[in-house]
């Protein structure tokens, strides 16, 4: 299916079901992402992922934690837009240049409890959840705690349907 078959909805031309998640985007970010009215398309997908985001902003992961989850997945899968997006978000919440450029690269982390948290997350990307006990072992032996690790999957899973989302529709910079 040609690209073109997806629209950049607005809040009048979007499916009235996404409205009310587009209006609550628009109301914290100051405008509509294009990649948020390209969800819109499909309402259930655009509430699933801003609710799976949202619950996974309030887990116990610290916001550069989150971010290095985030990341991970974004640059592994491919998105450039949430590649983008993110580095952002991390150099707000003071990320180093050298672990932006690491996470960016899929390359280890200077800090070696975020590394463990790479690692980790990688782990349950390489082998489906099925972490082998070795690599959560180290990721508990840097400090993380076993809620941890369902929280990383918390964040896999809501970042892999943007991410992926994004690739479908070949979501714009905006």
């Amino acid at each position: 299916m040609p690209r073109s078959a997806f629209t950049i909805h607005t809040l009048d031309t979007a499916p009235a079901a996404a409205r009310p998640a587009m209006a609550g985007v628009h109301r914290k970010l100051g405008h509509l992402p294009a990649a948020v009215a390209l969800m819109a398309e499909s309402p259930e997908l655009l509430k699933g992922f801003l609710g799976a985001a949202a619950v996974f902003e309030s887990t116990d992961l610290d916001p550069v934690a989150r971010e290095v989850v985030v990341l991970t997945v974004a640059a592994r899968n491919g998105c450039h837009l949430c590649v983008a997006m993110h580095t952002a978000i991390l150099a707000r919440h003071a990320g180093t240049t050298a672990l932006i450029e690491a996470l960016r690269a899929g390359a280890a982390l200077p800090e070696p409890r975020l590394e463990a948290l790479r690692r980790f997350t990688v782990a349950v990307l390489d082998h489906r959840g099925d972490v082998p006990d070795e690599e959560l072992a180290a990721f508990l032996a840097a400090g993380w705690r076993p809620r941890h690790a369902l929280d990383a999957v918390l964040g896999i899973g809501a970042y892999t349907i943007s991410t992926f989302a994004n690739r479908l529709l070949d979501a714009p910079f905006s």
